[in-house]
């Protein structure tokens, strides 16, 4: 089996939040459905153990799962806009800064022969 990530084995603060915050929506979302955890696992096609580390916030279980929870849960839809280019104020931002300022001089052609 190969090795966790440094990633996840040692998150940052931030990343835990966020892995904490989807697997609670995603277990309210199921318990809101009154589907048990063996259903979604069933629909999903892993182990009841992988639905259980989703709710969890497990680092370690791959994005493939959160996102197969999401699907039978009819919730994908709403990842569209996750990491947009368009929504990256900060990234349009900094393409801006590196674009030519001004437009480059054309070389004309001359009449005179």
């Amino acid at each position: 089996m190969p090795r966790p990530t440094r990633i996840a084995e040692f998150p940052p603060a931030p990343v835990t939040e966020a892995l904490d915050r989807l697997g609670r929506n995603i277990r309210t979302a199921r318990l809101r459905r009154n589907m048990p955890q063996e259903t979604l696992a069933r629909r999903m096609g892993v182990s009841r153990f992988v639905v259980a580390d989703i709710e969890r916030g497990k680092p370690t279980t791959g994005i493939a799962g959160y996102l197969g929870a999401l699907w039978v849960l009819g919730l994908l839809p709403q990842m569209r806009d996750v990491a947009a280019p368009d929504l990256d104020e900060e990234g349009k931002s900094l393409e801006r800064l590196r674009s030519p300022r001004t437009a480059r001089l054309r070389s004309t052609l001359s009449d005179d022969f």
